[in-house]
This record gives structure tokens, C-alpha cells and sequence, in this order.
């Protein structure tokens, strides 16, 4: 099984592969998006990972916290989309 974390507080300029790439220092990144502003194609500043189950708290200890480019990341548990 896997999980999906976001990934708060991401340096504007941080794109899809740079995230993996980040997250990858932790573990087996399954998938990785930054979600970006559909009329700009600018970072929102988040995103999301996927990984392992058993993985999960790894992924966590590791990023939260971590600083990119002057900024802390902020991770969690991503919750499920209503809608």
C-alpha cells in the first residue's frame, strides 16, 4: 500500500522532479507534484509524495522541518479530497 504526504511550504521555484529528488534523500519516492496555479503554471508553494506505507514515518521525520532554499518544509499526512 502506499501513502500520499503534503508537502507545505515548498520555495516557489521547486518543480515536480526537485521535490522527488529532495524526498528521495529518505526513502523510495513513488510519485511526486507540485501543484501549480492553473493560470500562471506558478508553484502554489505545496505539494504531494507518495511512498510506502512502512516508509511513511521516515518520509515525516525527515522532511518536516528540513530546510529548501531558506524555507522549512511542513509535512503531514495528505487528507482525503471532499468533492
Amino acid at each position: 500500500m502506499t501513502k500520499t504526504l503534503y508537502v507545505g511550504n515548498l520555495p516557489w521555484k521547486i518543480r515536480s522532479e526537485q521535490l522527488q529528488e529532495i524526498a528521495s534523500e529518505f526513502g523510495e519516492v513513488l510519485g511526486a507534484r507540485v501543484i501549480l496555479e492553473k493560470s500562471t503554471g506558478r508553484s502554489r508553494g505545496y505539494g504531494f509524495i507518495e511512498v510506502r506505507d512502512e516508509d511513511v514515518e521516515k518520509f515525516m521525520t525527515g522532511l518536516n522541518g528540513k530546510e529548501v532554499e531558506g524555507r522549512e518544509l511542513v509535512v503531514s499526512e495528505a487528507r482525503e479530497r471532499n468533492g
